[in-house]
């Protein structure tokens, strides 16, 4: 898991490939200089004293080229070494060279790609030979040592195909991960690629059915994280968690926002790394306000809710943006999110209190696994979660 602390970087929102359903690729964006990277850490280093993630995404972050990354990562590295960083990056790998591969395994960086299922399908939504560039990125990060696990976003009409993708990714020995795709803010048809909530609450549901069918053969990100929000009541990841003052995003141009899915919004800015502004000041910026006034709603708007402690009212962009910024409810997901809640709380139940053919004195968080003379449950799959 990423620590709570959380930067995210974002050399640039340009990027050389086509989503049909993206929102966050800027044609003609500008690239961050080396000297932002120099102020960033001169801003970090009083800003908290928490252990931090500084994850490069974009856009395309390989956009940012060699001597970015050969310059930038020992600059946060050894300027910030009091934070303790570890890297991340999101890239579609298609700019991925030898000698980029080189560094960011020098750093234990560790990537998140996408792909969206088998090349025909991938290709119907993300353009015509995406699925062999980001292939041929993911050999060379491979054989470079470095971790690639793969997004798989899910839109209406992929989503039909949900047993063929699940396939693929279960056939390649591929960690899945999944993400609803959203009404696009940019395009004259927004909700033309988008994935509707109650039809996303019932893929997640499917896609446990198929982890607990196929337990141990394939590990499932969003499930696991599900789980875990059950488990521990409480969110562990920024969509179920309470990300306000933890987590930041740095524009091309020292910019500072909420969240990545929020640079390049004039109105979402909250200050500049060259000032290297406190906690306090973000937070009583107008965008550090609004979101402080979202988090209130949620207490006020979700509080009959037994998923509250861990749901948080979903992801603050999901509820703000596609209203101009009025806070008019919560994360249109929490259909889904409730969904996938109930399913897996009333599992548990049922596994805990009916389930004769299990020895429920066996399980523990950090014990033993639970003994069972049938397929793998929602016991099984705790104990497998809250055990790594």
């Amino acid at each position: 898991m990423k620590s709570p602390f959380h930067i995210m970087l974002i050399p640039t929102l340009g990027c050389p490939a086509h989503c049909s359903y993206c929102w966050s690729s800027e044609t003609g964006s500008p690239r961050m200089s080396i000297d932002t990277v120099k102020e960033t850490v001169a801003w970090l280093k009083d800003f908290k004293k928490d252990q931090v993630t500084i994850t490069f995404h974009g856009g395309e972050p390989l956009l940012g080229g060699v001597e970015f990354f050969r310059q930038a990562l020992p600059l946060l590295s050894e300027g910030l070494s009091q934070l303790r960083p570890a890297f991340a990056m999101q890239s579609n790998l298609w700019l991925l060279t030898p000698e980029l591969a080189d560094i960011l395994a020098e750093y234990h960086v560790p990537i998140g790609s996408s792909i969206d299922g088998p090349e025909e399908l991938n290709d119907s939504q993300r353009g015509d030979g995406y699925f062999k560039k980001t292939m041929k990125g993911y050999e060379i990060a491979k054989a470079h040592g470095l971790q690639v696990r793969f997004i798989c976003t899910f839109t209406g009409e992929s989503v039909k195909r949900k047993e063929e993708i699940f396939r693929f990714f279960l056939d390649n020995g591929f960690v899945m991960k999944l993400h609803p795709a959203l009404p696009s803010l940019r395009s004259e048809n927004p909700k033309q690629w988008a994935l509707e909530p109650a039809v996303y609450g019932e893929l997640l549901v499917f896609l446990l059915d198929k982890y607990l069918e196929n337990f141990g053969k394939i590990e499932i990100m969003n499930i696991n994280d599900l789980c875990r929000c059950v488990s521990t009541r409480r969110g562990s990841v920024c969509t179920f968690a309470d990300c306000m003052g933890s987590t930041f995003a740095i524009g091309p141009d020292g910019s500072i926002y909420p969240c990545y899915r929020f640079v390049g919004m004039d109105e979402w800015v909250m200050g500049n790394v060259r000032d290297h502004p406190t906690q306090e000041t973000l937070a009583n910026t107008v965008a550090g306000k609004r979101m402080q006034e979202y988090k209130e709603f949620v207490d006020t708007a979700c509080r009959e809710c037994s998923h509250i402690r861990y749901c948080r009212g979903g992801c603050p962009y999901n509820a703000i943006v596609p209203t101009g910024g009025e806070i008019r409810g919560v994360d249109p997901h929490c259909v889904a999110y409730k969904r996938v809640f109930d399913v897996m709380n009333d599992r548990v139940n049922a596994e805990m209190f009916k389930d004769d053919d299990m020895d429920i004195t066996a399980f523990s968080p950090f014990g033993p696994a639970p003994k069972r003379t049938k397929k793998a449950g929602m016991l099984d799959l705790m104990h497998s979660v809250l055990s790594k």
